[in-house]
């Protein structure tokens, strides 16, 4: 969970250790076939307009991903790095005044396996399909966007 604090500026790194402590372990098991984990810092602590704490935050996500990926690329495990929206890579607006709100930048897949060196340019809706096709599911019928691979 989430830290209780009055604002994320006052603990950028949020939860992002723990989870990630936590998760570790478990990706070694090798025990489950799909794990979603979503690190809120640049969001949360974006909103809260202070660059320096959102600095912070992408410094520890920035760590927690890469324990993360080569963990998961030394078990065996795809992992897609995705974002559904854009925050804290705009946090000053022309003006000069504080940009606290999601913006509309495009933001990037990005799919790491061993044996995948390539995606296609796709949409968000794109991600369901993907990821059923890495874990070799049908895709459903209304599901009608498609794969990336």
């Amino acid at each position: 969970p989430s830290p209780k604090v009055a604002t994320y500026d006052l603990k950028p790194e949020m939860s992002a250790y723990e989870l990630t402590d936590a998760l570790i372990p478990e990706i070694k098991k090798a025990e489950v076939d799909f794990v979603c984990l979503n690190f809120a810092n640049g969001d949360m602590v974006g909103h809260t307009g202070v660059m320096e704490a959102a600095i912070k935050a992408c410094e520890a996500v920035d760590i927690c991903v890469n324990k993360i990926v080569t963990t998961a690329l030394e078990h065996n495990y795809t992992t897609i790095l995705i974002a559904d929206h854009g925050n804290c890579e705009t946090m000053i607006n022309p003006d000069g005044s504080p940009n606290t709100a999601h913006t509309t930048n495009p933001v990037p897949i990005i799919l790491i396996d061993k044996d995948l060196k390539a995606i296609k340019d796709g949409v968000l809706g794109d991600i369901a399909p993907t990821i059923l096709k890495l874990m070799g599911i049908e895709q459903p019928e209304k599901m009608t966007q498609h794969a990336l691979i």
